[in-house]
């Protein structure tokens, strides 16, 4: 699967740069070609003449012309190697990279080409165990994951402080297979199809300081909106209140309440080619919403009567309306799931749904791992492992590709 392909290797400023250069060597046998940009910490460990060597291409340090820098004096070399590739990996990925990468920092030429990429970007990160443990990293690691960045999880073992833990780069051997496997699943079979994903809960007010919701994160719907965008799609995604990063070429529209999530859904729907509703909304809201704050001591006794009014089905509503779409629904169940979403697949005109159970270790709400099942309309029916989310939407988008035609 490497053959013809273009790959972007940056390597940083880590002991584990030393794996690197045998993670080019076995690229480039593979049928690739690897174009290798270091940060300056790299070149401490191993030296640009080594990866140049291996790559057969001069290997990137700086941004400016001159030694160590863009030998042809492109000025926008990163423009045009952000649209070269077909990946770009960056192994070893260290904690500072890391969190360069997450906020957008862009300091040097490494981190100047992850914002110019229009390729999936896949991190490998290395360091030490309390480094790879801490709060900070483990923040910019799920903010990466939200924005569609691939995460290879480091090994755990014996590591060259003498600690052991997690923190070791895989072998070269190990990541080839996972760039192998990556690109394989890797195409632009979306290319040209505008994709229309909601996620996260809505919230509906009982006041202006309170509201009835659920616990959804909004991950899985996100996770599906870069899949999909990274896939070719043109992708609009509209979110109820959730605190997560709009993934990379994504239309976001935020809403509130259901009301608004489907007044949104169905202004964007007649061009839409895929709708998947991965929202989790509320099937109920107040009845009456007070305009000011209910005061505790305003009422009387100990128990507070709240009326609630069914909210409208979203997807059942679309369902109707479907004329050349592509619907696929999303049901959460804890008893009796397949049944339930076979009646829902059917009763809302659906062309698939995707079952999980929040019992599961490893999925429902708030998780980044999640376990499904995949019904189509015709029968057919998958069971998919605990993965990834992003892996979920990919596997996902897999099987529902091909029925868009």
């Amino acid at each position: 699967m490497l053959t013809g392909k273009h790959i972007l290797l940056g390597v940083t400023g880590g002991i584990a740069a030393y794996k690197s250069a045998v993670l080019v060597r076995e690229c480039v046998r593979a049928g690739a070609e690897v174009q290798v940009v270091m940060t300056r910490s790299a070149a401490q460990f191993v030296t640009p003449l080594t990866f140049s060597t291996l790559s057969r291409r001069e290997v990137i340090i700086d941004m400016f012309p001159g030694p160590g820098g863009q030998a042809s004096g492109q000025w926008t070399a990163h423009i045009d190697l952000g649209m070269w590739a077909d990946v770009m990996l960056i192994a070893p990925a260290t904690a500072n990279t890391l969190a360069k990468v997450a906020s957008g920092i862009a300091d040097n030429f490494l981190t100047t080409l992850v914002l110019a990429l229009r390729c999936p970007l896949v991190v490998a990160p290395a360091m030490d165990v309390d480094m790879w443990l801490h709060e900070a990293t483990q923040r910019n690691i799920s903010v990466l994951r939200e924005t569609g960045v691939r995460v290879i999880e480091p090994e755990t073992g014996e590591l060259a402080s003498g600690l052991s833990g997690p923190g070791r780069l895989p072998e070269p051997a190990a990541i080839v297979g996972y760039l192998e496997k990556f690109l394989e699943g890797a195409h632009q079979d979306l290319r040209g199809k505008r994709v229309l994903v909601t996620a996260g809960p809505t919230h509906e007010p009982i006041d202006p300081v309170r509201y009835i919701a659920n616990s959804s994160s909004g991950k899985m719907g996100f996770a599906l909106a870069a899949a999909a965008a990274q896939r070719g799609a043109e992708v609009t995604l509209i979110s109820g209140p959730v605190h997560l990063h709009t993934p990379r070429q994504v239309r976001r529209i935020d809403v509130v309440t259901a009301a608004e999530m489907l007044e949104a859904a169905r202004r964007e729907f007649p061009a839409t080619d895929l709708l998947l509703m991965a929202a989790a909304v509320a099937d109920f809201a107040p009845m009456a919403p007070s305009t000011s704050k209910v005061k505790r001591e305003a009422i009387a006794g100990d128990r507070v009567t709240l009326e609630l009014v069914k909210n409208p089905d979203i997807l059942k509503v679309l369902g109707r309306e479907k004329t050349h779409q592509v619907l696929v629904g999303f049901a959460l169940e804890t008893d009796d799931g397949e049944e339930h979403a076979r009646r829902k697949l059917e009763a809302k005109n659906l062309d698939a749904i995707v079952l999980n159970n929040p019992r599961e270790e490893g999925a429902g709400f708030g998780t980044d791992t999640n376990i499904v099942t995949i019904l189509l309309a015709d029968g057919t029916r998958e069971r998919l492992p605990r993965m990834m989310k992003l892996e979920v939407a990919d596997e996902i988008l897999n099987r529902i590709a091909p029925l868009l035609g």
